[in-house]
């Protein structure tokens, strides 16, 4: 299998998409769920995310992805590969800039794991790249080839869904991503306290909830947590709310106040610290200086 052909051919169909149907920070969301392209024709301020299980097929140009003191480079042909909710900070380095992402689905690969009876590396660190598999790269050109056909995407999408996830459990990091189905995995366990604080960031939360949620005692719960995401629970609230106010005053124009007021935090000088302690400037200046680059930071 010529992974350069297949890959070339991805990338032209991928443009094609973007260049019809991408907004103005160069995403497009595709009618198949989960699967989104993104083109950038300049290289990207820093954005901040709570990334979600993803694989990302890069086709053209570079990004650069850090996760605590975790730093991947991956360019054209590789794929970047996320097996847990975890902060990261992205940008793009080198345009233009192509790329493919796939949201990761636990219950397609819960569905696959057991039938390939191999190993699950649940230590492996949660954010990693490699050069993209030909057989990861066909199969996801045969995702994207039904956008051109949109009556096939109801009938369709799921098997060629499923054939990508079997090509990535079969590849080299089948092994980390087996851990995204295994139910008692320290990964999905952490993952559902996870999906509370998604839920529920605004409102006060303890440790002792979110233990309950992973099912597992407040001190294991701490320590796997940290281990998995590189934030306590506490630092990983603060993140979410923190970004969330962000979004809220850069594409819906709410004033810092009521953003921060909005996310959970009780003091308004406290959440403008916090704010510049991670993004850098305090928000109204953060705000501007989006406003005036004319679109948001491009992540994933």
């Amino acid at each position: 299998m010529n992974t350069t052909r297949s890959t070339d051919t991805l990338l032209a169909t991928v443009q094609r998409h973007a260049d019809t149907h991408a907004n103005d920070d160069g995403l497009a969301r595709t009618p198949i769920p989960g699967l989104t392209t993104i083109r950038a024709h300049a290289p990207s301020e820093l954005a901040h995310a709570i990334s979600q299980p993803l694989l990302c097929l890069v086709l053209q140009g570079r990004k650069q992805v850090s996760m605590g003191a975790l730093t991947v480079s991956f360019g054209a042909g590789d794929s970047l590969l996320i097996t847990a909710d975890v902060p990261t900070v992205s940008q793009i380095t080198q345009a233009p800039y192509c790329s493919v992402v796939l949201e990761l689905d636990p219950s397609v690969i819960a569905e696959l794991a057991p039938q390939m009876q191999d190993a699950v590396d649940d230590d492996a660190p949660p954010v990693r790249s490699a050069p993209t598999d030909a057989e990861v790269a066909d199969a996801a050109l045969r995702l994207m080839r039904l956008l051109d056909h949109p009556a096939s995407i109801p009938v369709l999408h799921a098997q060629r869904v499923r054939e990508l996830h079997y090509w990535l459990l079969a590849g080299r990091h089948g092994a980390a991503i087996r851990r995204l189905g295994w139910p008692a995995g320290h990964t999905r366990r952490v993952a559902r306290a996870v999906a509370v604080l998604r839920t529920d960031f605004a409102r006060a939360i303890t440790v002792e909830e979110l233990a309950a949620a992973a099912d597992m005692s407040p001190s294991a719960f701490h320590q796997h947590f940290r281990r998995i995401t590189s934030l306590s629970p506490l630092q990983f609230q603060k993140q979410l709310r923190l970004i969330e106010a962000r979004r809220l005053m850069q594409a819906e124009g709410v004033a810092a106040s009521s953003a921060a007021f909005a996310v959970g935090y009780e003091s308004a000088s406290q959440f403008s610290r916090e704010f510049r302690r991670m993004f850098g400037a305090p928000p109204a200046q953060d705000r501007d200086a989006a406003k005036r680059r004319g679109q948001a930071p491009v992540n994933a």
